[in-house]
């Protein structure tokens, strides 16, 4: 079974509709990116499937052993939150707070993932330093480092390289390949067809038409 399906989906806010009838479904290991125009609803979508925004119509079903908790979010960031006033080890191991259940503290387990996501994203050195003082790219490192702790299965990543340097662009893209090499599933929105293209099996275009297949197909039938 997938890990994610959506059957006839419809979503939308304030009782208006965005995107009607859309259907597609994401294996593990696949790595999808979601495209399309401003405003066509690629951010809505993404919401819906974190149960943030309820299905106007539809459903969306999780299974291959995944639970919708266990889906990690690197959201895009606000000014405010880019601002936030938390060492870079606190904003990491508060990204352990649903495997926490009713428990008011962290334990050993989730402390010592917090170390191991810290070190695969290359920031423990700074895992003392404010948030609001790094750099737009080691931000977002620690954002993912955060949403690793959250799960080892899926992770769900909003224009993750916005505002960055094309270097930093590249890191970032770098080490997003490398944790879907490792086997965790991606799906992300971007507004970069070319680099889509480069790292995605799949492609989602939501907008006045609707694609969904791999790659290969997406080429043939739009570029």
């Amino acid at each position: 079974m997938s890990q994610l399906i959506c059957e006839n989906l419809t979503i939308g806010y304030d009782s208006k509709v965005i995107v009607k009838d859309l259907n597609f479904c994401v294996n593990q290991g696949d790595y999808l990116c979601i495209v399309g125009e401003n405003g066509s609803g690629k951010t809505t979508l993404m919401r819906t499937i974190l149960r943030l925004l309820k299905p106007m119509e539809g459903t969306i079903i999780t299974g291959d052993g995944l639970l919708p908790d266990e889906i990690g979010y690197l959201p895009q960031q606000t000014e405010v939150q880019k601002d936030f006033p938390a060492s870079v080890y606190e904003i990491v191991l508060s990204g352990c707070q649903s495997r926490c259940a009713k428990r008011p503290f962290y334990n050993k387990a989730e402390k010592l993932l917090a170390e191991q996501n810290m070190k695969k994203m290359g920031i423990t050195e700074i895992r003392k330093q404010c948030y609001r003082e790094l750099s737009g790219g080691q931000q977002q490192r620690v954002l993912l480092a955060r949403a690793l702790c959250a799960t080892q299965k899926m992770l769900l990543l909003d224009e993750p390289v916005s505002g960055l340097d094309p270097s930093v662009t590249q890191e970032m893209y770098s080490l997003i390949k490398d944790l879907n090499d490792e086997g965790i599933t991606i799906i992300m929105i971007s507004h970069d067809i070319s680099s889509a293209l480069e790292y995605a099996t799949h492609i989602l275009h939501i907008g006045k038409s609707i694609f969904f297949g791999k790659k290969e197909q997406y080429k043939k039938e739009f570029l």
